[in-house]
């Protein structure tokens, strides 16, 4: 049967490389926060083309990191979709901070600019909490519109977070995902589109100040001896050994991207015709975390693919607003329409760099 995601051919591609660097860590012993790791933070930095890149234990808490260092709140508003993955909102409540939800566009599935001023001005009539954030997300591969996000952002003077967890190696007209607004997270997860053998993240930003926090907030909020904690911080390190895989993954990244974006091309050209094909706007560069299509009969066709052998997948079949975590936040169905409407009809076919002979299904 076809895999969704192949990691095994990965390796197999990658395994005497990877194999190496596991090795020499396994020689010299510092699997927490060993050499590897100050390595690939080196790479990953000059990668997406920022100062600082800090690595973590996943990314939650790599968007946890970046609302510490924003010194986000109880009382504080933080605009995000409500069409994304739990986590997303799931920092900001644990912050103490209010998730507000932002509806959909329907063309590329990320947060709708329009309908988050909407909500930006909405919270501020009210007056009962601060606008302080957004997070904006790059879903399935594809970096958020950030022209209109980041003018929003300045325009109510408000820290923008991007979410790349599934957008690390895309970008806009050359600047890359990882790279836009205040401090930027990704996630490592083996099914993201750069993931390790394990769980990893990373904090991306051109502030210091920022950096120096995060850093800190990483270990126990440690100061310049880490016996001395001078703040109170948590226990987010990437281990030394998932450092090393990801060195290597790196390396063959701009490949590995290449082939990302041959089989959606490939799929586009088999399946417009038939289903509601992603769309990639001009000057965009997706790195294709997922190849999402639309349809209003989902759960017939996706019954056709598992009868021939092919995985299907939904991401995400529940938003954020009917999250039973989130009932307290008061919201209704219709609330966000095109949101809704796309978790009622999305489903992802398999999509990775060792993808062959794509063909109409």
């Amino acid at each position: 049967m076809m895999q969704f995601i192949d990691l095994s051919a990965q390796y197999k591609h990658l395994k005497t490389r990877i194999d190496v660097r596991i090795q020499k860590v396994l020689d010299h012993g510092k699997y927490i926060m060993g050499p590897e790791v100050q390595e690939l933070e080196e790479r990953l930095a000059s990668y997406v083309g920022v100062k600082h890149a800090i690595t973590c234990a996943n990314g939650t808490d790599a968007l946890t990191l970046a609302l510490m260092a924003l010194d986000i709140s109880e009382g504080d508003a933080v605009f995000c979709p409500t069409f994304t993955f739990f986590a997303t909102a799931e920092v900001v409540s644990f912050a103490n901070a209010t998730p507000i939800f932002v509806d959909s566009n329907e063309q590329t599935f990320n947060i709708c600019p329009q309908n988050l001023e909407v909500q930006i001005q909405k919270v501020i009539g009210e007056g009962k909490i601060k606008p302080k954030a957004i997070i904006a997300v790059d879903l399935f591969g594809l970096p958020a519109n950030y022209p209109q996000i980041e003018a929003i952002a300045n325009k109510y003077d408000l820290k923008l977070i991007e979410d790349a967890a599934q957008g690390f190696g895309g970008n806009i007209n050359g600047k890359k995902a990882g790279s836009f607004g205040d401090i930027a997270t990704t996630s490592f997860f083996p099914a993201k589109p750069l993931g390790c053998y394990g769980d990893g993240g990373a904090v991306f930003t051109n502030n210091d100040e920022y950096a120096a926090l995060i850093k800190s907030y990483r270990v126990h909020g440690k100061g310049s001896d880490k016996y001395d904690n001078v703040r109170i911080g948590i226990n987010s390190r990437l281990d030394t050994i998932q450092a090393a895989i990801l060195l290597e993954k790196l390396e063959e990244f701009p490949i590995e991207l290449i082939n990302r974006n041959k089989a959606a091309i490939a799929y586009e050209r088999e399946l417009s015709t038939s289903y509601k094909t992603p769309q990639v706007p001009e000057g965009y560069l997706s790195s294709w975390a997922q190849y999402t299509l639309v349809d209003d009969n989902r759960d017939e066709v996706m019954a056709e693919y598992k009868k021939k052998g092919i995985p299907t997948v939904i991401y995400y079949g529940t938003c954020m607003h009917q999250q039973t975590a989130f009932v307290a936040l008061g919201y209704r169905e219709g609330d966000f329409p095109v949101a809704e409407r796309l978790a009622k009809k999305v489903f992802s076919l398999p999509m990775h760099p060792y993808l062959e002979n794509v063909v109409a299904y």
